[in-house]
């Protein structure tokens, strides 16, 4: 019996786990952007940034973000579908999106300069 199939079976396997971790994982920067309607509304870094919860607010309704333990989710959205806070913490380059409140949780592209604003 050949055993080549089965070697590279093997090998297209551990190329795909290898590269699902390399595109799944968590960036080397932890620079978060806070966006709505293209404007970013805070930007910081989260390995730095203290415990809290920030609301930002989308004609008349409200997102509640939460920074806990150098992590971000979205904690509570007025919303109907509630997806932004079913995704959970931000953990990869997959952003945060709450769509009917034009608001987006992502790591930054780089980190060039930090500000606060709001």
């Amino acid at each position: 019996m050949k055993k080549w199939p089965y070697v590279l079976l093997g090998i297209i396997l551990l190329v795909g786990i290898v590269g699902s971790i390399l595109v799944y994982r968590r960036p080397d920067t932890a620079i978060v952007e806070v966006v709505q309607d293209g404007q970013m509304l805070y930007r910081f870094d989260l390995s730095q940034e203290e415990d809290g919860i920030m609301e930002v607010e989308y004609e008349g309704r409200i997102n509640k973000i939460e920074i806990r333990d150098h992590q971000i989710h979205m904690l509570e959205a007025n919303c109907p579908d509630q997806t932004c806070v079913n995704m959970g913490w931000l953990d990869s380059s997959a952003p945060i999106v709450c769509l009917p409140n034009h608001l987006v949780i992502r790591f930054a592209e780089s980190s060039s300069e930090l500000d606060a604003a709001g």
